[in-house]
């Protein structure tokens, strides 16, 4: 009886660990700062819960889909306060998805719907972890958001600063941007 529940014990802890490395569980997280941005993003902003910037992200990205006939492979949220430190109804971001290639008629139409704007492009701290579907999502602000704390405070990094996701899909990757200022 004892020997079957350690088998069944054991069996259910393979099971997690392998569904956590699957999901990038053990992803070994590296950091660089670089000069990126540029992307045309189409968003809503967003004020409340993080969490519920998934539904918000999809909210636009059908809408642009369906009313726009503009297919998006790439998801954004920007999230301007932290959690840790501010109330959940007060926290702040904006979620959308990326405009591949846009030209200033589309942005027209679009902006009658959303708001559009560039992404400036300056230094950020980049990482990326990898995208197997909405588990990651989580499994990525488990792992990503405290090696981000501890990177900019090793570094003498500024600790403000927004941070921007990118969900890459057709790259199976989620992109991690932090804001070296505002």
């Amino acid at each position: 009886m004892m020997s079957t529940i350690l088998i069944i014990l054991s069996i259910i802890l393979i099971g997690l660990l392998l569904i956590s490395a699957w999901y990038g569980g053990f992803y070994n997280i590296r950091f660089k700062t670089t000069q990126c941005g540029g992307e045309t993003v189409a968003f809503l902003p967003h004020k409340g819960d993080y969490k519920r910037t998934g539904k918000v992200m999809d909210e636009v990205y059908y809408t642009l889909l369906n009313e726009f006939k503009i297919e998006t492979f790439k998801g954004v949220s920007i999230y301007y306060d932290d959690p840790d430190n501010t109330p959940t109804s007060e926290l702040r971001s904006e979620v959308g998805c990326v405009i591949e290639n846009p030209d200033l008629e589309l942005i027209e139409k679009i902006s009658q719907k959303f708001q559009v704007k560039v992404v400036p492009k300056r230094e950020y701290l980049t990482t990326e972890f990898p995208y197997k579907g909405k588990p990651s999502v989580i499994v990525g602000v488990i792992r990503v958001y405290p090696a981000i704390k501890k990177q900019t405070r090793q570094n003498n990094l500024p600790e403000n600063g927004h941070i921007m996701e990118i969900y890459d899909i057709p790259n199976k990757k989620i992109v991690y941007r932090k804001a070296m200022e505002e």
